[in-house]
């Protein structure tokens, strides 16, 4: 069979391997920050971009609007047509299914390539390209949660084919600048580090193996470029961090998500069940560390001998491999890097990678006996580690290690009788039932908020609420019974849930936060508040004797009935009212103001003192104002004072400032008439960002350049060929009786 049928095979057996889940639990994919997060932001994206804006600050969001720090993807193509494509779709969670398949698709032919890179075999490339998205964390976090780990590492994986086969000779700078960009410019961090953790092990390994330094240096300056060409993607958010939650970042050590290498290492029980500290207590209840159920019994098929012989060859695959297991143990926290659990997928394509390359090249099946003793062993600590791990579930392990010896078994049978396709196949096939078993195991998903997947029911149930609405409520008051459209969910939002029906609301998703802002309302990531918030929204800022809600230009505020059970039986603050809602009497009181919606006057001004200013235009970064002051005022905007942030009075620069650290403000000076008043926020170091995306795409022109008319190219590094890897077929003939 030839590589492109082996490819085909690799992205059918992704499409089986997600229908072997969907049908264990159909809300796999879309569970926990897919839908709090990811799914809604990309509709209202989507909503942006139709109407020809590039939604990178949306003010009235607060906190979770600065979407050049959010996970948002604002720079990423692909990303983009994803949020184009999202408004059209009522049934979000088929919507975000379909996006991870593809993906997940991109992930295995990317693992299917850097196998091919280092000299394996179609059909063992295959096997790996199949297995990694049905690996543990990668399956239970990456693919049903955090959507942008998924797409970053799946471009992540083409940008380390391309620089094993740039290094190597065998291709152009092109394709490593491009992968290394798109995996970057998803805005999801992890990605982009172990993006260059990925090029210096490369460039290590190269210089190791082909003892010059020329071609790591190519490679090196590929990914700088695309580094300089990404550099927008994380500028903002390191000029930002000191007013968000990240403003304190540091190398620490912790206990969560630490991964021990008895657990890390632990990868072809399906059972297992690993002990690490993580949000469910010590035991976790999913085979995170799970990898596939070949990976740790066909070790002793190898014939190490001869891979020590070619050691030098794959010095970068050992690197990579080495740096992620060291990563997976800790520090708990290094800057925002944090979880040392999430870095699992690397270490899990290292060694489907490493293992598959070297099946394919130093496999040996002919001493079956003493191999398979070996392996048996191997199975038995599996089950040994699996068991002290969690003891509970011993019938469930040994149920799980009498299969996987059969398998290791009957694969073993077929390599030596029939060749190597049909183990491959095998290995494929068997890969299904495990992943349909380890899903309706952990079922439904603990991590789900349950959030309904239709947007027009949603519409149809929840309040039509005008303007824009600050609610005042905690998620973890909402019992899992009354989490469905017909109870919670059809009064309250959390997360970016208001997104899907476009609605205006305070509360959103963020894993950045504004540090003061969320201080003054005691808001969490999830837009959760604490029960004082109520009391700081109607309380005055000193400077300008106003409220927090009327600085924010708020139109209603939602409370939640668990959380202020009694709000409801007392006197509305001066300018509000109570109002009903007939149907979500159950889960909210509402409140709005007596005088109509204030979001719609005057743009984004918040508060004057001693001017007059109307507003002109307002958008999501610019506010143009009209003003006047004899004696000297102040204008406060309905606008977080993110920096970025630039104010010119009739075209010369003038200074502005933060009201209590949170709102933006400007000092009209004295004698000033009708005078036009620019605030304007553009990310923070835009200008150096576009200077290094420039010079990003010089220096890959010259490069290009200087790949195709160098006149006297080096030569390829050699490559395995079918002359140099002795077949399966002629050395694995069948042993006589």
């Amino acid at each position: 069979m030839s590589v492109r049928t082996w490819g085909f095979v690799t992205i059918v057996g992704v499409v089986a391997g997600y229908a072997s889940v969907l049908l264990a639990n159909p809300r796999h994919f879309y569970t926990d920050d897919t839908e709090a997060q990811y799914g809604p932001m990309w509709v209202m994206l989507g909503r942006q971009l139709r109407e020809g804006r590039l939604p990178v600050l949306v003010p009235w969001e607060w906190m979770s609007g600065n979407y050049s720090l959010e996970e948002a993807g604002i720079y990423n193509p692909p990303q983009l047509l994803v949020d184009l494509i999202a408004p059209s779709v009522d049934n979000l969670a088929l919507y975000v299914t379909v996006v991870k398949l593809i993906f997940s698709i991109i992930a295995a032919l990317g693992v299917f390539r850097v196998c091919l890179a280092y000299g394996g075999r179609a059909s063992w490339a295959a096997v790996a390209g199949v297995a990694f998205p049905l690996s543990g964390w990668f399956l239970f976090f990456d693919e049903a949660s955090w959507a942008t780990s998924l797409t970053g590492t799946a471009w992540m994986l083409h940008a380390w084919a391309a620089s094993v086969r740039y290094a190597r000779g065998r291709g152009g700078p092109t394709p490593v600048f491009v992968f290394l960009y798109l995996a970057i410019s998803v805005q999801y961090v992890f990605p982009a580090v172990e993006s260059a953790i990925m090029i210096a092990v490369v460039a290590v390994g190269e210089l190791v193996y082909q003892r010059t330094w020329r071609p790591s240096l190519r490679l090196l300056a590929a990914a700088a470029c695309a580094g300089l060409a990404g550099l927008a993607t994380y500028l903002p958010g390191i000029l930002s961090s000191p007013v968000t939650w990240r403003g304190n970042e540091r190398i620490l050590n912790d206990s969560f998500l630490d991964v021990p290498w008895s657990e890390s290492l632990n990868a072809s029980l399906p059972s297992t069940v690993p002990a690490f500290e993580g949000w469910w207590g010590y035991v976790q209840p999913l085979p995170v560390v799970y990898i596939a159920w070949f990976l740790i019994p066909l070790l002793a098929f190898i014939d190490w001998a001869a891979v020590r012989r070619d050691a030098r060859e794959h010095t970068g695959l050992a690197l990579f491999a080495t740096a992620f297991l060291f990563w997976t143990a800790g520090p708990g926290r290094i800057g925002p890097l944090r979880w040392p659990g999430r870095v699992l997928p690397m270490l899990a394509v290292a060694l489907l990678v490493a293992v598959c390359v070297f099946l394919s090249r130093y496999g040996n099946f002919a001493d079956w006996r003493r191999r398979g003793i070996a392996a048996a062993v191997l199975i038995g600590l599996l089950f040994v580690r699996t068991f002290c791990a969690a003891p509970h579930l011993i019938h469930r392990h040994l149920v799980w290690v009498a299969i996987v010896s059969a398998l290791v078994a009957v694969l073993v049978w077929l390599a030596r009788t029939r060749g190597a396709t049909l183990a491959c196949v095998l290995a494929i096939v068997a890969m299904f039932p495990i992943a349909y078993d380890q899903v309706r195991a952990q079922s439904p998903a603990p991590m789900s908020y349950h959030f309904p997947v239709h947007r027009s029911e949603i519409r149809d149930t929840f309040p039509h609420f005008d303007g824009v609405t600050l609610q005042l409520a905690d998620r973890a008051l909402v019992a899992p019974p009354d989490q469905s459209l017909d109870k919670a969910w059809g009064s309250l939002a959390f997360g970016n849930y208001a997104k899907n029906i476009g609605l205006d609301y305070v509360n959103a998703y963020t894993p950045i936060g504004y540090a003061t802002f969320s201080a003054l309302l005691c808001m969490g990531w999830d837009g959760s508040t604490c029960p004082s918030a109520f009391r700081q929204a109607f309380s005055p800022e000193p400077s300008t004797g106003r409220t927090l809600v009327d600085l924010m230009k708020v139109d209603r505020v939602v409370l939640q009935r668990a959380q202020y059970p009694d709000a409801g039986n007392h006197a509305a603050p001066p300018g509000w009212k109570w109002v009903d809602y007939p149907g979500h009497e159950k889960y909210i009181w509402v409140l709005e103001r007596d005088d109509g919606l204030v979001s719609q006057r005057n743009g984004l001004i918040a508060d004057t003192t001693g001017v007059t200013a109307t507003s002109i235009n307002r958008t999501g970064i610019t506010s143009h104002v009209r003003v006047s002051s004899d004696s000297g005022g102040r204008i406060v905007f309905a606008r977080l004072a993110w920096p970025g942030y630039r104010v010119t009075l009739d075209g010369h620069d003038i200074p502005f400032q933060a009201v209590a650290k949170t709102f933006a403000a400007v000092d009209i000076p004295p004698g000033t008439h009708n005078a036009d008043l620019v605030l304007t926020w553009r990310p923070p170091g835009w200008r150096i960002a576009i200077a290094t995306a420039l010079a990003g795409l010089l220096g890959l022109a010259l490069l290009r350049w200087w790949h195709r008319r160098s006149q006297q190219p080096e030569p390829p590094a050699p490559e395995p060929t079918e002359d140099h890897i002795e077949s399966w077929e002629e050395q694995l003939q069948p042993i006589p009786v």
